[in-house]
């Protein structure tokens, strides 16, 4: 009997195995679950939710028949594509759904939702997040930082209302402006690693002061970046491999440089020496490869003042030829990493030997710390030009560089809105104590802000919450910063200025533009153009770039055609109200072409009004500088923090807009 029921038991689960196979296997089965309104079961577990998802309202309900615990995802054909859960691999949820808690209310203060103006108009992005590059990941690792940014200010209220006093900041979460590790020769398992609380900004550099040592002498310098709770490994923005007995392809010293990602994997190797001088480019005006290295020069062996040639009186000295390589086993060296504007630098001992570009989605504030690792005696390492916001206990001048706050819809001749990182703090700083004091930011008739996405660090996300409760002039945006995304900021601004506020122009800059708000002022009302305007330093003839290793390498995909329609260079240019008003209006109705420039991008959406029969109008500006200073400017770009003062100063001494020479 035993037998005759352990036999049965056994087909019954052989049948279930099948019957579950052929269900997932399938494709007629699979059509039939992404019909729309299709009703999905889910298991009991207390974490299932359940959502009814429309393009125009991801509102989550509660199925009135099952367990209160237990939700019901309810698909709409125009939604987001759907993505198994990686807890589940049964079960079908909704982009959406992930992000959802990105948009729930929050129990915040009058002063805090200010910063969140434009928060719920994004909400809508989810639809368009197949769109860009990095736009799925950017919107679940905000909802990872936004809950854990939340829960802090929660208890941080909840321990103020317990003493009566605001929780105070602990001294180590300040992030600080350098780290120093001065006995940093113990390597344990892992090797080498320093930490940075808030990671880097253009500027930072990490100094590092060893010997190539060991059988070999080989050794590795990773920039690596932040992770998140149940993320895979963390981005290596940056892999730099010192192989001193070569490797497969060479017998002789090289450097290997590359980057890896969890979705990616290992990127294209970039070597130095580099096999073919012909493709030694450059980043940031700094060659890939210095052309010396691997290339043989004569070195000097010995130096006997008291020997002479016979035909002079010149010392003899004795030189050997040798293969030049900034590192050699052995001997010390003093080696510099460096975040440029367009890449990052290697120096050893004061030469430079290496410039490295920056991948998309991989930018330096990403890094989260540096990991050293193989035959390398270390002696220090010295972190510096890190991003810190000042303490605002001894901000002097607190009150002046404070927005005063403006209505809903409040009238006013230009908006301003700056695009910024979540730790560029010094940028915006020196933004607000320079061009944001111009009297007609200080009376009210220009409004300026900053775009801000959050950042996979929570420390960032602490303290840009502090500044922004401080100086009330930065919008959050609902996405983690990536590169690829500025596009919505573009929208945000168009938003802000529309929505919240009732700009006649709206403008788009960058925090390290200086901005000559008069002048522009001026230059807008003599051109007396109110409608269908687009101001700025146009571009009429350019092609996409479609080298892939460029930082605007566009796909035939992305853009199929040879040349784009006429845009304006992104660090300053204007548009009229209706244009503003009309690129919301698309993006409501999911009419909004998506790409990943965002002054291309604005070009793009004109044409396409262009074609519907707005006239347009093209004002082309000069004096915006797009590639930094030029006397006479109206906006100057890539301007560091203490330019922007330079420029400030200049400009109340010399009443003339002359550059700094700094």
């Amino acid at each position: 009997m035993k037998k005759w029921y352990s036999g049965v038991v056994l087909v019954f689960l052989f049948c279930l195995l099948l019957l579950r196979f052929g269900i997932l296997e399938n494709p007629l089965v699979e059509r039939s679950l992404q019909r729309p309104l299709v009703e999905t079961t889910v298991s009991t577990n207390s974490s299932d939710h359940l959502y009814l998802l429309h393009p125009e309202d991801p509102s989550v309900v509660r199925n009135p028949s099952a367990n209160s615990s237990d939700h019901l995802y309810l698909l709409h054909p125009e939604d987001p594509p759907v993505v198994h859960n990686p807890e589940n691999g049964s079960q079908i949820i909704s982009t959406g759904i992930m992000v959802s808690k990105l948009f729930c209310p929050r129990n915040l203060s009058d002063s805090e939702l200010r910063s969140l103006q434009t928060w719920n108009y994004l909400e809508h992005l989810v639809n368009i997040s197949k769109a860009l590059p990095n736009a799925v990941e950017a919107m679940r690792e905000a909802e990872a930082a936004w809950e854990s940014l939340m829960t802090s200010v929660e208890e941080e209220k909840l321990i103020g209302s317990r003493n009566g006093t605001a929780k105070p900041k602990a001294k180590e979460k300040l992030c600080p402006y350098s780290i120093r590790r001065m006995n940093a020769s113990e390597f344990n398992y892992d090797g080498f690693k320093l930490l940075f609380p808030c990671g880097l900004v253009q500027g930072s550099s990490i100094t590092i002061i060893g010997t190539p040592s060991g059988l070999i002498g080989d050794f590795r310098i990773d920039l690596r970046g932040a992770e998140l709770p149940g993320e895979p490994d963390p981005p290596i923005i940056l892999h730099y491999n010192v192989r001193l007995s070569g490797d497969q392809i060479t017998e002789d010293p090289v450097i290997v440089q590359n980057t890896w990602t969890p979705a990616d994997d290992w990127g294209e190797e970039e070597r130095c020496p580099i096999p073919d001088a012909e493709d030694n480019g450059k980043v940031d005006d700094l060659e890939k490869c210095n052309s010396m290295v691997g290339k043989y020069t004569e070195i000097v062996t010995s130096n006997n003042p008291y020997s002479f040639s016979k035909r002079s009186l010149i010392p003899k000295v004795a030189t050997k030829s040798r293969r030049y390589f900034p590192f050699r086993q052995g001997h010390l060296v003093i080696a510099t990493i460096r975040m440029g504007l367009k890449g990052i630098q290697m120096s050893v001992d004061g030469k430079h030997i290496t410039s490295f570009a920056y991948r998309d989605g991989l930018e330096p504030w990403l890094v989260n710390e540096v990991s050293i690792l193989g035959d390398l005696q270390l002696i220090s390492v010295l972190a510096s030009g890190l991003p810190t916001l000042e303490d605002l206990e001894h901000v002097m001048d607190l009150d002046i560089l404070k927005s005063t706050p403006v209505p809903n819809h409040k009238a006013v001749d230009l908006f301003i809105g700056v695009f910024s990182t979540a730790n560029n703090f010094k940028q915006r700083m020196a933004v607000r104590r320079t061009w944001k004091q111009y009297e007609a930011v200080r009376a009210g008739s220009v409004a300026v802000r900053f775009f801000v996405g959050l950042h996979k660090n929570q420390m960032v996300n602490e303290e840009l919450w502090s500044e922004a409760r401080a100086y009330g002039d930065i919008q959050l945006m609902p996405f983690v910063d990536y590169y690829t995304l500025i596009t919505w900021k573009t929208l945000a601004i168009c938003i802000y200025g529309t929505k919240i506020l009732s700009a006649k122009y709206i403008m788009k800059t960058d925090d390290d533009a200086f901005v000559r708000v008069d002048e522009l002022l001026a230059s807008l009302k003599r051109e007396n153009v109110t409608h269908g305007l687009l101001f700025g330093r146009i571009n009429l003839e350019s092609q996409p770039e479609r080298d892939p290793e460029s930082k605007w390498y566009i796909t035939p995909q992305e853009w199929p055609e040879e040349k784009y329609p006429p845009w304006a260079h992104g660090p300053g240019y204007v548009v009229s109200r209706d244009i503003a008003k009309t690129v919301y209006k698309k993006y409501k109705k999911g009419r909004l072409k998506m790409f990943k420039l965002e002054d291309v991008a604005m070009g793009i959406w004109i044409e396409e009004m262009k074609k519907e029969g707005v006239h347009i109008n093209y004002v082309n500006e000069m004096r915006i500088h797009s590639d930094g200073c030029g006397n006479g400017y109206m906006v100057a770009h890539y301007q560091e923090p203490r330019e922007l003062l330079c420029l400030w100063q200049k400009l109340h001494e010399n009443h003339q807009p002359i550059c700094c020479e700094l």
